[in-house]
């Protein structure tokens, strides 16, 4: 007896049981039953009784002893590697460079301490394939720190070939700083500082970041919690010139860092090295006293380009952003309104009838402390008597300032040759990019904080580890976008841009994948660590057979549509 499967024309073809046999010297066949309706399962179950096979259940036939989540570790892993990062850090295979790149792989899949992270590749308690791939599943945390301390003397060269790849001659390098909060007191780099976190009472280090024009991660660097920000500017000149030996360059950072004094002092000496910045809000109300900025003129374009004496050999060019301006009007009425009921309260404390407030210098104490939270001081006139206190708004000052809303100026000495005024504007305004690195860092995907290394070499080690999981999460993000809400039609949405001084938009597909929660052939749209997860669904299955108990083997989950197109954009393999 066999199973047959007989085409039916237009139909879906009849399966049959048939059966042979011999009549007459001639052999001949006959239908015993039709199996079209079977459940298929039944139908090869029959088929392979029919052949002889002995049939067990799946269950009885073999058990899976491990499962470890692993597509995602192939996602990242991958993209590491045809990034050529592990040939930067060396080019010869070692255990150390094996520890690195899973302390890097580690940190975009789950950021933990360097004890956990050892903990989690051990054969006993990994939840990731990571350790196994590797073949660092026996590390302990004391190898980690080694794994480190190898890796931050590599620092120069990394970033040299980093800048190599990233860096050209005449190129623009963005350069921001931002701070990170500390656990504890024994490292040297912690100290107390303007806290950019908001974690005040707490010490913190200070990071400062180099990106190329399009925000890609290059060069890292680590100093004391209290450092002001441009003296920072000085070993940044210094890595550009010296170390990844660029004779042209131009250096974007705000006007924090790039301030006058370090412009003149640091800057201007340098031959080949251009820069820009933005002027302070002080300066710019000295240019608009002097004439050299009218304010009328924003009524018929938000752009222009203006020279001025105080700045001989450079382009000034003042923008107004009618968006900003409205948004600084709210947050400044906010701030105004906010001040006043603190105000009031202590007005009222004057004139209670029980122990009412007295003296100039408590009332003082707290009207101090109102205004210096609100940093309003400037916007209120204040009389206080040993008796009483009033207060009201100087609209002199807050007409004043209502005059420069959303009015910014930028500085550069680069030629409109080179750069010409809108291509500046965009140039300044690529900051952001950086910044949204700084995010990712700190908060989003990677938290570089909090921080708990004592020795100041391996807080610069933990902050380079960072730096570099950025650099494969900001690749993965360029490839990744059509299946991310990030936006991945820039180019439509500079079209449709009214000014390169009005707030950027978001492109129709971008606005439409957040609206929809979908991409355009219907698949669900990720945030970059949702679909990590979602690849991490992906299981390396170590599998025994029961007839063989001492024989295994490993089977991979089989990727779903949408993780195959993850995978297929990443350009890696499931099998490393």
């Amino acid at each position: 007896m066999y199973i047959a499967t007989i085409p039916n024309r237009s139909s879906p073809p009849a399966i049959l049981l048939r059966e042979s046999y011999r009549q007459d010297g001639t052999v001949k066949t006959r239908t015993l039953a039709n199996l079209t309706h079977w459940p298929p399962a039944q139908r090869e179950a029959l088929r392979r009784v029919l052949r002889g096979d002995t049939l067990v259940a799946p269950e009885d036939a073999f058990e899976i002893i491990r499962s470890l989540p692993h597509g995602h570790v192939v996602a990242v892993l991958g993209t590491l590697r045809r990034l050529g990062l592990e040939a930067i850090m060396s080019a010869n295979k070692s255990q150390q460079r094996d520890l690195v790149v899973a302390m890097i792989v580690a940190r975009l899949l789950d950021p933990r301490s360097k004890l956990a992270t050892a903990r989690s590749w051990n054969p006993d308690t990994a939840f990731t394939s990571l350790g196994q791939t590797l073949g660092v599943a026996a590390a302990d945390a004391r190898a980690l720190y080694h794994a480190m301390d190898w890796l931050l003397r590599r620092q120069p060269q990394i970033e040299t070939a980093l800048a190599k790849r990233h860096l050209r001659e005449g190129t623009l390098a963005l350069y921001d700083l931002t701070s990170t909060y500390f656990e504890g007191h024994t490292c040297p780099l912690a100290q107390f500082g303007h806290a950019r976190d908001g974690k005040k009472g707490q010490v913190q280090i200070v990071c400062g970041l180099v990106c190329n024009a399009v925000g890609c991660p290059v060069a890292v660097e680590v100093f004391e919690g209290n450092t002001g920000d441009p003296t920072t500017v000085a070993p940044v000149i210094k890595k550009l010139r010296q170390r990844f030996a660029l004779r042209r360059v131009v250096l974007v950072g705000d006007r924090g860092l790039l301030t006058d004094a370090r412009i003149r002092e640091e800057l201007k000496p340098v031959e080949g090295l251009d820069w820009m910045t933005a002027l302070r809000h002080s300066t710019i109300r000295t240019l608009v006293d002097s004439g050299v900025l009218d304010l009328a003129g924003f009524a018929r374009t938000d752009l222009v380009e203006l020279t001025a004496a105080a700045y001989p050999d450079e382009r000034l060019i003042a923008c107004c952003n009618a968006a900003l301006a409205q948004e600084r009007a709210r947050k400044r009425e906010a701030l105004l309104q906010a001040t006043e009921r603190e105000l009031d309260m202590i007005r009222q404390a004057t004139l209670r009838a029980k122990r009412p407030l007295r003296g100039q210098g408590n009332m003082a104490l707290r009207v101090g402390k109102v205004v210096n939270r609100f940093k309003m001081r400037k916007h209120f006139v204040l009389d206080m008597t040993d008796e009483g206190f009033q207060y009201r708004r100087n609209l002199q000052s807050i007409a004043a300032e209502t005059a420069l809303d959303g009015v910014y100026v930028l500085r550069t000495s680069v030629p409109a040759e080179a750069l010409d005024t809108v291509s500046t504007v965009c140039a300044y305004k690529s900051l952001a990019t950086v910044e949204r690195a700084f995010r990712s860092l700190k908060t989003v995907d990677l938290h570089v904080r909090p921080i708990g290394h004592r020795l100041a070499d391996r807080v610069r080690a933990h902050v380079l580890l960072c730096m570099l999981a950025y650099y494969v999460e900001w690749h993965m993000r360029q490839v990744l976008a059509p299946m991310l809400f990030d936006d991945d039609d820039k180019a439509t949405a500079e079209a449709q841009r009214a000014s390169v001084v009005a707030p950027a938009q978001r492109s129709p597909r971008a606005r439409r994948k957040a609206q929809t929660q979908q991409t355009d052939d219907g698949s669900p749209v990720h945030s970059f660590q949702t679909l990590l997860h979602d690849l991490g669904t992906i299981t390396k299955n170590q599998i025994r057979f029961v007839h063989s108990p001492l024989e295994t083997t490993e089977m991979l989950t089989k990727p779903t549509p949408l993780q195959q197109r993850a995978l297929d954009l990443l350009q890696v393999s499931l099998k490393l």
